[in-house]
C-alpha cells in the first residue's frame, strides 16, 4: 500500500506546503506549519453519506434529553447536565482535581444504570483503581482502558458502548498515521477530530481532559476550542480548598456559569451557598475592605474585595491585583486621582478579591474604588453595606445589569444598605429590609459611604 502523501498546514492561516518551512508564506508566522497527512479517498468525516440540505422548518423538534451529572453544581455549569452527542473540554492546572471529579462524575452516571468508559493516557488501570477506591467509585458499569492510541480506543468504544466517554487527557492521544509526538499540534487536532466523529455518529456525550499553559490558556491549537460544544475551566489556588468550574463556551447553556466545590479528603464536595462561603472570614471594621455583588453566568455572587494603599520609595508606584484585571485597577486609581481628587502617585496599591476567585465583569469597578479610597483615607466600610456599579473615565457611576437579582442575594444574606447607581426614571424592584441609595458618580459614592 503507498504511503500517504505529506503535506504541511499553517495553523494561523491554512497555507499549504510541501515541505517544512521556518516561516510560513502566506502570513509570515514562524514555527507554524504543521505536518498532516491527507485522508484517504472515502474516509472523511461525513457524519451521513450522501446527505441533501434540507428547510430547517421540516427538521423533527424532539425535546432535548439530558444526562443528568448526579451534582447541582457542575449540572449548572452545563446548562442543565450533558447533552448526547456533545464534546466538553475540561482544562486546569495540574493537581487541581479534574481528573477527582471525573472520576466522581462517571460514579454517578452509572449509579443512573449507563455505562462509562473512562480512557486513561497518564495513569495504569491500577493506579486509577486506588483512586476511585479513595473516592468510593467503584462500579461494575465503569469500564478503565489505559490506552493512547485512537484507533485502538475508537474500535475499545464500539465494543462497550458507552452512555458517556471520558478522555485524560487529550494530550497524550496520538493517531498512529502521523509522525508528530503525541501532545504536538497536529496529533492534538486530530485526536480531537477523532472524537468529534465518535461523539456525532454515536450519540455519546464525551468529555475531554486538556492541559494548560503556564498563562492559564489550554495548550494546543486555539482550534481545539473550536471543535468542541462546551470548554469549562477548573480554577482554585492550591492554599484553598475551593475550587471553581467556569464555563467559558457552551452551545447548550449560558457562558460565564460557575459551580463550586470543596477539595476534602474523599473528594470534591458541592458548596450550595458561595456567597456565604466567600464570606465567612469577612475583616469587619478594618479599612480596605468591601463587599461587592457579581453575576457569573445566572448567579449572583457575594465577595469581598480588599485594597491596601501605602506610601512608596520608589520613583515608580506598584500597582498589584489578584482575582480582578490589573489594568482595571490602575484605570480607576487614574479616575480616583483625576475625578476624586485622591492623590495615589506616591503610594502602592494592591487589590485581592478574597477566596481564590477571578472576577472580570465591570459591576465591581466601584466597589474597588471604595476600597483603594477607604485604606487611603484610613477609614472602614461599614460591613453592612453592599457596593454595586461600573465606573466611567469621567468619573460617572454607570448601571449594571441584573441589579434586582444582586439586591435580592444581599438581602438573603442580611446586608441592609447597597449603594447602586442612578436609575433615572427606571423602575426598581427593592427587596424588604433594605435601604438602596443611588449615586451618580464616584466622588458621591465615596462619601456616601465614608461617611457613615
Amino acid at each position: 500500500m503507498a504511503k500517504s502523501k505529506r503535506q504541511y498546514v499553517c495553523h494561523a492561516c491554512g497555507y499549504t506546503a510541501a515541505k517544512w518551512l521556518g516561516k510560513c508564506p502566506g502570513c509570515g508566522q514562524w514555527n507554524s506549519l504543521i505536518e498532516e497527512v491527507p485522508l484517504p479517498v472515502g474516509a472523511g468525516t461525513s457524519r451521513a453519506a450522501g446527505a441533501k440540505p434540507v428547510s430547517i422548518t421540516s427538521v423533527p423538534s424532539v425535546p432535548q434529553r439530558r444526562i443528568h451529572t448526579g451534582s447541582r453544581e457542575l449540572d449548572r455549569v452545563l446548562g442543565g447536565g450533558l447533552v448526547p452527542g456533545s464534546l466538553v473540554l475540561l482544562g486546569g492546572d495540574p493537581g487541581i482535581g479534574k481528573s477527582t471529579l471525573l472520576l466522581q462524575l462517571s460514579q454517578h452516571v452509572a449509579e443512573q444504570g449507563h455505562r462509562v468508559l473512562y480512557v486513561t493516557g497518564e495513569e495504569s488501570v491500577m493506579q486509577t483503581r486506588m483512586r476511585a477506591e479513595r473516592l468510593g467509585a467503584l462500579s461494575e458499569r465503569i469500564f478503565v482502558l489505559a490506552e493512547t492510541d485512537m484507533a485502538h480506543i475508537v474500535r475499545e468504544i464500539e465494543s462497550v458502548q458507552p452512555t458517556l466517554l471520558i478522555i485524560d487527557s487529550i494530550q497524550t492521544m496520538y493517531d498512529p498515521a502521523l509522525d508528530s509526538a503525541a501532545g504536538s499540534v497536529a496529533q492534538v487536532r486530530r485526536a480531537t477530530a477523532w472524537l468529534m466523529q465518535v461523539a456525532k455518529t454515536m450519540d455519546i456525550p464525551t468529555l475531554i481532559v486538556g492541559h494548560v499553559t503556564k498563562q492559564g490558556d489550554l495548550a494546543g491549537p486555539r482550534l481545539l476550542e473550536h471543535m468542541v460544544d462546551t470548554v469549562l475551566y477548573f480554577e482554585g489556588e492550591r492554599h484553598y480548598s475551593y475550587r471553581i468550574v467556569r464555563s467559558v463556551k457552551n452551545r447548550f447553556g449560558s457562558t460565564h456559569e460557575i459551580g463550586v466545590f470543596e477539595m476534602k479528603e474523599h473528594g470534591l464536595t458541592e458548596v450550595d451557598n458561595p456567597s456565604a462561603m466567600f464570606l465567612s472570614e469577612r475583616s469587619r471594621g478594618m479599612a480596605g475592605s468591601v463587599v461587592v455583588a457579581c453575576m457569573e453566568g445566572t448567579r449572583p455572587v457575594l465577595v469581598e474585595v480588599q485594597a491596601l494603599v501605602a506610601p512608596t520609595s520608589f520613583v515608580t508606584p506598584k500597582r498589584m491585583a489578584t482575582g480582578v484585571d490589573t489594568n482595571r485597577v490602575a484605570m480607576l486609581i487614574a479616575v480616583l486621582e483625576k475625578r476624586a481628587g485622591l492623590l495615589l502617585q506616591q503610594s502602592d496599591a494592591y487589590v485581592n478579591v478574597v477566596g481564590g476567585i477571578k472576577v472580570s465583569e465591570p459591576a465591581i469597578d466601584l466597589g474597588i474604588a471604595i476600597a483603594l479610597a477607604s485604606s487611603f483615607r484610613e477609614q472602614p466600610v461599614s460591613p453592612h453595606v453592599v457596593v454595586i456599579g461600573e465606573v466611567g473615565l469621567t468619573g460617572e457611576v454607570r448601571s449594571v445589569t441584573r441589579l434586582e437579582q444582586r439586591l435580592y442575594e444581599a438581602q438573603k444574606m442580611g446586608f441592609r444598605h447597597i449603594i447602586v447607581p442612578a436609575q433615572g426614571q427606571r423602575p426598581l424592584t427593592v427587596p424588604d429590609n433594605l435601604t438602596v441609595q443611588e449615586v451618580r458618580t464616584i466622588h458621591e459614592a465615596i462619601e456616601a459611604v465614608l461617611r457613615r
